[in-house]
């Protein structure tokens, strides 16, 4: 068994990451998702939120929008739609897409169909600023 995990994260516009870490705690579709060194292979999904994962006793942050996870031997490959590190964010404007979002919803009923596509990105935003924030830490 071994003591790390090989971490690769690719969207469909560039390889965000290409680690060796010690854990993994990613926004399964169904839950949180804790990952180890030694863990059974899996395939799932992953939902909007937030992905830490832990080198060498400091926590790094990923605002995910979506997508795969597979865990092989050894091997963590997350594939998502979009993955933003937390030094990577746009603070500004993970804040502007917030307020964009909640203008829209108050104007919208929810029974039309650009009421989901609104709440889709309040939650991203909210995900984006809520990592943006772990960067100083």
């Amino acid at each position: 068994m071994a003591d790390i995990l090989k971490l690769e994260m690719v969207t469909p516009y560039k390889r965000v990451l290409s680690e060796e870490v010690d854990e993994i705690i990613a926004p399964g579709a169904l839950g949180e998702l804790g990952i180890l060194p030694g863990h059974t292979p899996l395939l799932t999904t992953l939902k909007v939120g937030e992905l830490t994962y832990r080198k060498g006793g400091a926590a790094f942050h990923v605002a995910v929008n979506w997508g795969y996870v597979e865990v092989e031997e050894g091997k963590v490959t997350i594939l998502a739609e979009t993955a933003e590190p937390a030094d990577e964010i746009d603070l500004a404007r993970a804040k502007a897409a917030l307020g964009r979002a909640e203008d829209a919803l108050k104007k919208l009923d929810p029974e039309d169909k650009q009421f989901r596509i609104m709440e889709a990105a309040l939650e991203r935003a909210m995900i984006r600023i809520q990592v943006a924030a772990r960067k100083a830490r």
